[in-house]
């Protein structure tokens, strides 16, 4: 017969090995992990493809997007970002940037992504194939008012017709940018 004080052990060891609830949140500053593949379902966004000083050299429009992974405000813009590539990833050279490896280094010139950074987060800058700025926003930016931006630097029209986007929630954790009816 198992006494009381060894059941009682064998429960909480038990217990210990349980998983426990996911914490992910959108409204915090803690680290989840990839925010772009928890909150926008697209891993695929970092690391970037390119580096900027090989757009820059190719000349290829850039989309610099500076972000926090422990941050709520770039855990909310990711589905914009995720939008982004959907859109203009074959025409244009999108690079996530996390801020962290930008921040008190001395800016090495103008195919430095550092360059560019202004300290906030999120921000998207659009660099047409010449190397001028297009677009340099910081914020909850519009996914409607980037594509402008990225339409100008690309000489690529928007599409006609299309309707204003939206985020759309689809359950505590991800969200999805929509063409609004």
């Amino acid at each position: 017969m198992i006494s009381g004080a060894a059941l009682l052990i064998a429960l909480l060891v038990g217990l210990s090995g349980a998983p426990s609830a996911a914490l992910a949140s959108l409204d915090n500053d803690r680290y989840d992990g990839n925010i772009f593949a928890l909150y926008a379902g697209n891993g695929s966004l970092v690391p970037p493809r390119s580096s900027l000083a090989q757009a820059m050299a190719d000349q290829r429009v850039a989309v610099l997007i500076y972000y926090l992974d422990d941050s709520s405000v770039s855990k909310r813009f990711a589905p914009t970002v995720s939008e982004l590539q959907r859109l203009w990833g074959n025409q244009v050279e999108l690079m996530p940037l996390v801020t962290d490896p930008l921040q008190n280094r001395p800016d090495s010139g103008r195919t430095d992504p550092a360059h560019y950074w202004h300290g906030e987060i999120p921000q998207v800058v659009v660099i047409d194939a010449d190397g001028r700025v297009r677009f340099d926003q910081s914020g909850q930016v519009n996914v409607d008012a980037i594509s402008a931006a990225i339409s100008e630097a690309t000489g690529i029209p928007l599409r006609q017709g299309a309707a204003p986007s939206a985020t759309l929630s689809f359950n505590e954790l991800n969200t999805e940018v929509v063409s609004q009816p």
